[in-house]
């Protein structure tokens, strides 16, 4: 259980800095801040995916909260405009728990009012109830206020809103647009009135602080009463869907019971990784009704195809989720297009965009894994098989943004106008961190893939494939021996391209050492992983550049264009601790170094901090490179998760199969 006291919840700054998220396994979620007030756009009750996991629009922002006692007005609510903070609710706020899910108790007037939020796992659906604690009658007032907007997008007054309310028992919904769903709230109010009004200019802070337009009005459309008796509750179930109040106590109940099951998972009795593998079940969704996929991050990520595959071993085979990861695997197998997979979904339901060179490779490296946990060759040879020769024929002949096989039996791949690796930032033409060419961890996911097919072949009977594909590995074995090793940096190049050698101390290399088959010696592997030690480790995970190197820069902060430049230019990656774990633990384990296991829990062992810190619960996305490591980005990355929780299973405590070699 996360938990803060009154020092904590009263200090405006502190509480705002600690952000809840409950997400609905289709793409939708519920986010704020425990202080309650909204500092993101991306912030509300209810932000629906209108076509899961995308279509994301933010139907309700909050709710205006007012206590009535004993001839007094007690707000609850919290709201920074642009030169002031009204109402200061944060002041009654007694305690703020996630137990499972995020739970406030206020106190007004020696009364304890306890505030209960949570989503239902397949609905746009969000359920809110209040309970008094005390002995003392109060009047409780609620007034939502809605946004209806796509979720990158802000809402401003104007004169196209439909007031209108349909009303019954129990229920009143709202149509505010022609076009967008229908907004139910199921309650048990006493009265309900319609009203209309907008509040203007909220002010959005983490939008200011990313050069981001920051202002918003939302509108107030009517406001419920509740007279609450001691214990008595006030129940407000908001949705695209019509329910009854009374349904909330089995919702409550339902999904209490859901997420025990998830926290039981833990496959390990460690409280990291028991918290781990409850923030894991956030990020896996449905898509298409029948399949799952792994939203990348929250708030503002969809799906997207490297990053899927790099999560899918820690989110579903370390707990045990194997039918989910068999439906990732099987539904971008269907995505496959010219032997690449999608590098993301867009949100607006377009076209896939399939612009990476990795996402493919790091396919083949997911599907390893999987039939590590599983050995479901099966599965494999009648629906992935196919897909996987034919991801290496179109990489071998070529496919889009110039990707093939050179005649050394590497793979080179874009130009300088192009970024198709992780590191992908691209300001309109700027390309923030070039690597084309060929890219360390592009040839170390090559290799992988060739050999972890080839063994498939000769499994399936395939000889004439397994040859063909043994024979192209071993060239680009030596290939890549004899043109990356930096012998005097005593690491390996990040990029070759042609006769330049790009010698900045990076993080990928780690992947290199980190997979299933690998091209590089156990004596390289350890000198390597020295330079990546005293070089790029920090506390949080692993930095994208030396902070010798002149392009270092130690904050990813301020507008898009001066994030963007600093986003792997020395920021710091969490998700990049599974591979460099794993690379340790291995060369540590080769050298007869049993102590490896000890000094690499206590690089993991901080994320427990971390955890009470930014996004409750879950690990962010990105750090700033300099100490104090402030997190930054989504504050709920899934391959942050994923790569931490799996590295801690695996390669800590040796919950895994013995590993190809």
């Amino acid at each position: 259980m996360i938990e803060f006291d009154g020092p904590v919840c009263r200090d405006l700054d502190a509480a705002s800095r600690r952000e809840w998220l409950e997400t609905n396994g289709i793409g939708g979620f519920a986010s704020s801040t425990i202080a309650g007030a909204n500092t993101r756009r991306y912030h509300g009750l209810l932000t629906a995916a209108l076509h899961p996991p995308v279509g994301r629009n933010v139907l309700l922002s909050k709710l205006e909260e007012t206590v009535f006692l004993n001839g007094e007005r007690f707000e609850l609510a919290v709201n920074q405009y642009q030169n002031a903070v009204h109402p200061e609710g944060h002041k009654f706020l007694k305690n703020f728990r996630i137990d499972p899910f995020p739970i406030f108790t206020y106190e007004v007037g020696g009364v304890e009012i306890e505030k209960r939020v949570f989503m239902v796992r397949g609905e746009n659906t969000t359920v809110v109830e209040y309970e008094v604690l005390g002995n003392t009658p109060c009047t409780l007032e609620l007034r939502p206020l809605i946004a209806f907007r796509d979720y990158h997008s802000s809402t401003h007054a104007n004169d196209g809103i439909n007031h209108e309310l349909l009303e019954r028992a129990g229920e009143v919904s709202i149509e505010p647009y022609r076009g967008m769903p229908r907004l139910h709230f199921a309650h048990n109010a006493h009265w309900v009135a319609r009203e209309g009004h907008w509040y203007y200019n909220f002010d959005y802070a983490k939008e200011r602080e990313r050069g981001l337009d920051s202002l918003e009005d939302l509108f107030q459309p009517l406001v419920m009463q509740f007279n609450l008796q001691p214990g008595g509750k006030a129940i407000v179930i908001v949705s695209t869907e019509s329910h009854h109040a009374e349904q909330a106590e089995a919702l409550r109940r339902d999904e209490l019971v859901r997420r025990e099951l998830e926290r039981a998972a833990s496959p390990i009795d460690d409280p990291l990784v028991s918290d781990l593998t409850a923030a894991a079940s956030q990020f896996i969704v449905r898509r298409g009704g029948d399949l799952h996929t792994v939203i990348a991050g929250y708030h503002w990520f969809a799906d997207w195809g490297r990053d899927t595959m790099i999560a899918l071993p820690g989110l579903t085979l370390v707990t045990g989720r194997f039918d989910i990861a068999r439906d990732i695997l099987l539904a971008f197998s269907r995505a496959a297009d010219m032997g690449m997979l999608p590098n993301r979904f867009p949100d607006a339901g377009e076209t896939p965009e399939y612009n990476t060179v990795d996402a493919s490779l790091w396919y083949f490296e997911a599907i390893r894994k999987y039939l590590e946990y599983t050995s479901d060759y099966h599965f494999v040879r009648e629906d992935l098989y196919s897909t996987m020769k034919s991801i290496l024929d179109w990489h071998i002949n070529g496919t889009r943004y110039d990707i093939h096989c050179d005649t050394d039996g590497l793979i080179s791949a874009g130009d300088p106008n192009t970024q198709l690796t992780w590191m992908d930032a691209k300001i309109g033409d700027y390309v923030a961190t070039p690597r084309h060419g060929k890219p360390v961890e592009i040839q170390a996911l090559w290799y992988n893939a060739l050999r972890f097919t080839e063994s498939l072949a000769h499994r399936f009977g395939d000889r004439a494939e397994a040859q063909r594909l043994f024979d192209i590995a071993v060239k680009a074995h030596d290939s890549f021996n004899a043109q990356f090793w930096n012998e005097a940096a005593g690491c390996f190049y990040d990029v070759v391209d042609g006769d330049h050698r790009d010698a900045s101390i990076r993080p990928n290399q780690a992947i290199a050492m980190s997979l299933g088959f690998t091209m590089v010696e156990p004596e390289r592997a350890r000198q390597t992983l020295a330079v990546i030690e005293r070089e790029l480790l920090t506390e949080v995970g692993l930095r994208t550049l030396a902070r010798s190197d002149p392009q270092y820069k130690s904050q990813c902060a301020g507008n898009p264009f001066e994030r963007d430049s600093a986003y792997h230019q020395g920021t710091v990656w969490p998700w990049l601790m599974g591979p460099f774990i794993t690379a340790y633990v291995r060369a540590q384990d080769m050298a007869g170094q049993p102590a490896a296991r000890e000094q690499a829990y206590n690089w993991l062992r901080g994320y427990s901090d971390h955890l009470r810190i930014a996004g409750l619960g879950s690990i962010s996305e990105i750090f700033d490179g300099d100490v104090p490591h402030e997190p930054r980005g989504c504050i709920a990355q899934a391959w942050s998760v994923s790569e931490v929780l799996r590295a801690l299973v695996e390669d800590i405590y040796g919950r895994m199969p013995d590993a190809s070699g």
